[in-house]
């Protein structure tokens, strides 16, 4: 137990040393207001910050000033937000839950895509396009040097996000005696719906009281996460790109969290610097999307001929995004399963 507790402590170590490093500053909202006929997006928290790089790699191609360019509004801080030229304000969108209904309830004059780090449930719309973007997983992250152990079950989850387990002695009697704090990101979290499925063997457990729910995902900087007995589910593509890349910034960093084991598979490979294979291949792996109407994504105008061309199977962000997307922590999809399209 004392060798597992200095391994932790020192992976923390080496995760400070390295954000330090490594430290830059995080893309946000679009520098300009787009064009009406720019492509914008909006949604998920888990994919915003390797969109936005996407999204200004992909402009510094296009030499026409007047040709669609690519955006993505961030899913905070709250308030509103005028997504391009002409648009009517809306509420900006946080998470991948409300990144879809907001593109379910506008025009391609407001929003043409949503970011979701979530795959087609039965409640979306099914003229509603998932087009894969990478892969990610999500385990669960607790503060370094706190009571949480290294690794949790499956089982262990679901028993603490179900309120069935409440004290750390109930996973293992050598652990302290203390109420066990699980939080939970904002209702409409993709990562949290994918959590609360996965822990739930495919059906989503619903949290018990003891759940404090509304965390902003994938930012460890919340001061409730510094309890020392709490614990949260987090991307880990995004903690990748935290700890080794420099890919946060501001309140959208690690924090005092580290990223934990489930069922004895390691969520990172440390040495590489990516997604385990091992975890990548667990129930815990997921593919991040990005969602279009499918009466624009099939459409054969410019708008839609754009939409494929940059998106789609073969399309730029396939061809030339996979380092991109590697230095945000997330696995690069095969040229087959990129910009691949499924419903719900």
């Amino acid at each position: 137990m004392r060798k597992t507790a200095a391994n932790l402590l020192a992976a923390a170590a080496l995760a400070t040393s390295l954000a330090t490093v490594f430290a830059g500053t995080a893309t946000a909202d679009p520098a300009v207001l787009p064009h009406s006929q720019d492509i914008v997006g909006v949604g998920s928290d888990t994919t915003q910050a390797v969109l936005n790089q996407l999204s200004a790699d992909y402009n510094a191609t296009v030499t026409n000033p007047s040709a669609p360019h690519l955006y993505s509004w961030d899913a905070i801080p709250a308030g509103t937000i005028t997504t391009k030229s002409g648009a009517t304000p809306i509420t900006r969108p946080n998470g991948s839950g409300a990144g879809i209904t907001a593109l379910n309830a506008n025009t391609s004059a407001t929003v043409d895509f949503a970011r979701s780090s979530r795959a087609p449930q039965p409640t979306d719309p099914t003229t509603d396009d998932f087009v894969a973007l990478a892969k990610d997983a999500v385990s669960w992250a607790a503060p370094s040097g706190g009571n949480a152990p290294a690794n949790l079950t499956t089982q262990n989850l679901k028993d603490i996000y179900t309120c069935t387990v409440t004290n750390w002695t109930q996973i293992n009697a050598s652990l302290p005696n203390a109420t066990i704090k699980p939080f939970l990101p904002q209702t409409g979290s993709g990562t949290r719906s994918f959590f609360l499925t996965t822990i739930g063997g495919g059906t989503a457990v619903n949290p018990g009281a003891c759940v404090t729910s509304g965390t902003q995902e994938n930012q460890g900087s919340d001061p409730a996460l510094a309890d020392i007995n709490s614990l949260v589910p987090y991307s880990v593509a995004h903690y990748i790109g935290q700890v080794y890349f420099g890919k946060g910034s501001g309140a959208d960093v690690q924090g005092p969290l580290t990223i934990r084991s489930v069922d004895g598979t390691a969520p990172v490979d440390t040495v590489n610097k990516t997604i385990s294979s091992a975890f990548a291949a667990t129930p815990y792996a997921r593919v991040v999307y990005n969602v279009f109407r499918d009466a624009e994504w099939t459409a054969t105008d410019v708008h839609g001929t754009t939409l494929r061309a940059i998106f789609a199977r073969g399309g730029w962000i396939c061809t030339n995004g996979a380092a991109t997307i590697k230095s945000f922590g997330f696995l690069p999809l095969s040229s087959f399963a990129c910009g691949s399209v499924t419903h719900s």
